[in-house]
């Protein structure tokens, strides 16, 4: 999903050699190499961005995902990505059993993902805002973390081209928005 310019409600930055994407929509319908849930360290999928990816990829990314597990929160592991239009999806375990998640958590899930993706030498990867569903963790904070991880990721080379924030609602949407233009500036028109 290529775009020249941002769809409404969305904006694209510039870091690096990375393309920053931000949008308020489904991760589980991006189409990218990878797409992240925000797991938990038994990578059971139960509700929100892992139901949604579960719903609409199939119970095997799950069972897959299982068999990996469990990981210690703040890792992660990649499975296939059955019926979704990624080729993958990365489970970074931004919490363990306990369904808690905090800032150290956050950052290293974070960087996990990318690291994992870099690894494999995928250039696209989607991922939602960490810890702010089940892990009640305050919007703002995790934009902050999240993209201070892309920030870093882009000064180092690296496969990456394109990373979206694929987020669930005007309200994250805004924040990450805020958090972005902040750090990168207006954003590619």
């Amino acid at each position: 999903m290529t775009r020249s310019e941002p769809a409404p409600g969305s904006a694209s930055f510039q870091v690096g050699d990375v393309t920053l994407e931000i949008l308020d929509g489904d991760i589980s319908a991006i189409r990218a190499d990878a797409i992240v849930n925000a797991a938990n360290s038994a990578l059971w999928m139960g509700s929100g961005v892992a139901g949604a990816i579960k719903r609409r990829g199939g119970v095997d990314i799950e069972r897959e995902a299982m068999a990996l597990g469990p990981i210690v929160p703040g890792d992660a592991v990649m499975t296939g990505g059955g019926r979704l239009q990624a080729r993958h999806v990365i489970h970074a375990a931004v919490m363990g059993q306990d369904l808690r998640t905090d800032e150290r958590l956050i950052d290293r899930a974070t960087r996990s993902a990318l690291d994992l993706a870099k690894t494999h030498g995928l250039t696209s990867i989607a991922l939602p805002a960490f810890g702010t569903g089940v892990g009640g963790f305050p919007l703002a904070r995790s934009a902050a973390i999240m993209l201070a991880v892309v920030e870093a990721l882009a000064a180092a080379p690296g496969s990456l081209r394109r990373i979206v924030f694929a987020l669930y609602g005007r309200d994250a949407l805004a924040v990450f928005m805020k958090e972005a233009r902040a750090k990168f500036g207006r954003g590619l028109e």
